[in-house]
């Protein structure tokens, strides 16, 4: 972007920011030693800098300050509202680039995903609370305008970079949230966030960046990243992350011709398992105890079942749908018959406003209705078609290498996951943003897998 900016009005504006930094420093010396304005001035300094290099660095600005926002540290309500500074920011710039140059063609997709959004809106108009739904569907707004051009912006042309840089970071990620695990730091902030974001993410990610790999040490660091990546999502006690991972690893495995992969991967499970009972069948008794108990029934008694802890959730959203049968409770909130001007203030998230649904599909069909979420669920169809039409190809192929891979493969985890947590229209949390990040982005390349050569090959 900075060689379309002529010389003179560089320096011109470089100029006058110091101007005024000077100014401040002198009539306002208070901005300079406060912690907030301060790192308020460092976070529009990073978000600058990302504008300036947009296609380079203002996806994983919004990744990280998501994830940040949903991790509890420090400046939590500060990284609260940076997460939407920086989206409505990527939004306007991305919709500008795009415009201007024309680069992307919007489709049908993106037709329907406007089309959510005005359903979202419609919902609006019957919920008891008003402005905040009304912010919820601004959200998912801001969310969808982005993944429709700044998230696009960031792949087309650069896929090897974007993805070499996709596996780095999952590693890196991994690394580090395994080694808070292990120093007993909840750094994720609960169990299912842990296994959501390995399971629909970084496994699946990490597993083709393995296949894909043709050096030996690559593939290594990568194997033992995955193999870190699954024990994290084992220790989370998800069952919706644990089906969700194994599902699409073993549907990868499949799809790329790769069974001795898959079998050692069960072979390697089988002998630890056998080992841990022949050496310590104590410990061994236990531990399948505990895992029965938390993993299966969610500490319930196992008399009632397997979904026993969803039921009740489940129920709760057919009896919401059933009350609200055609335009919901509001986008984003659920109708518990409290009056919002008793306990909520104007931006307020309570529980109050919500409750948990069990399911991302049970959730937007309380929340806009039968009528409203048609266009959601042809979203979602879409989008499931998307990954059908990659999974056949890689079947005729066997080609590893292609872009659309990874991305069809995190989509498929996220709507297997999406059946037992309410997670997949939640526009703050930072999966959901990633997850249609990469969704628009799928849809731009599945059409070339037409190409059997596998054309912008990456993982290497």
């Amino acid at each position: 972007m900075t060689d379309r900016i002529p010389k003179g009005a560089l320096l011109a504006a470089v100029t006058a920011v110091l101007f005024v930094l000077l100014y401040l420093a002198y009539s306002r010396p208070g901005y300079f030693t406060s912690q907030t304005y301060l790192a308020e001035a460092l976070f529009l300094e990073v978000l600058l800098a990302a504008v300036w290099m947009y296609r380079q660095m203002f996806f994983p600005v919004v990744v990280v300050v998501f994830l940040f926002a949903g991790m509890g540290l420090p400046l939590g309500s500060g990284w609260n509202v940076a997460r939407w500074v920086s989206l409505a920011t990527g939004a306007l710039v991305g919709l500008l680039i795009v415009l201007k140059n024309r680069e992307h063609h919007f489709g049908l997709f993106h037709i329907v995903a406007l089309f959510a959004v005005l359903a979202g809106f419609v919902s609006v108009a019957v919920s008891r609370y008003t402005t905040l739904s009304l912010l919820k569907v601004l959200s998912l707004l801001l969310l969808f305008a982005y993944a429709g051009t700044g998230a696009r912006l960031a792949v087309f042309g650069r896929e090897n970079r974007f993805f070499d840089g996709l596996l780095t970071s999952c590693e890196v990620f991994v690394g580090l949230v395994g080694a808070a695990y292990v120093s007993w730091f909840d750094v994720m902030g609960n169990p299912n966030s842990l296994g959501a974001v390995m399971g629909i993410v970084a496994a699946p990610i990490l597993l083709w960046g393995t296949l894909a790999s043709d050096q030996p040490s690559l593939r290594r660091r990568r194997a033992l990243s995955f193999v870190v990546c699954a024990g994290l999502i084992f220790a989370s006690n998800s069952r919706a992350a644990m089906i969700a991972g194994f599902l699409v690893c073993a549907l990868l495995c499949v799809a790329l011709r790769k069974y001795r992969v898959l079998m050692q991967g069960i072979v390697i499970l089988t002998i630890l398992a056998s080992a841990s009972a022949i050496l310590r069948p104590e410990s061994y008794s236990n531990t399948v105890s505990s895992l029965t108990r938390e993993v299966l029934f969610k500490g319930k008694d196992p008399s009632l079942g397997v979904l026993s802890s969803r039921k009740s959730p489940w129920q709760d959203a057919v009896e919401s749908i059933q009350t609200h049968w055609w335009f919901g409770t509001g986008f984003g909130t659920s109708d518990n018959g409290t009056d919002p001007t008793e306990h909520l203030g104007n931006f307020s998230t309570s529980s109050d406003t919500s409750k948990e649904h069990g399911s991302s599909y049970l959730a937007i069909t309380a929340w806009v209705g039968l009528l409203g979420a048609v266009p959601f669920y042809m979203l979602l169809l879409m989008l499931f078609t998307k990954v059908v039409q990659t999974v056949a190809w890689m079947i005729r192929t066997g080609n590893a290498t292609h872009p659309a891979i990874p991305l069809a493969m995190v989509m498929l985890a996220g709507l297997i996951h999406a059946g037992f947590e309410d997670w997949l229209f939640a526009p703050g949390y930072y999966i959901t943003v990633f997850y249609w990040c990469m969704a628009f982005v799928l849809v731009d390349y599945v059409p070339r897998l037409r190409d059997r050569t596998g054309r912008g090959q990456v993982g290497r």
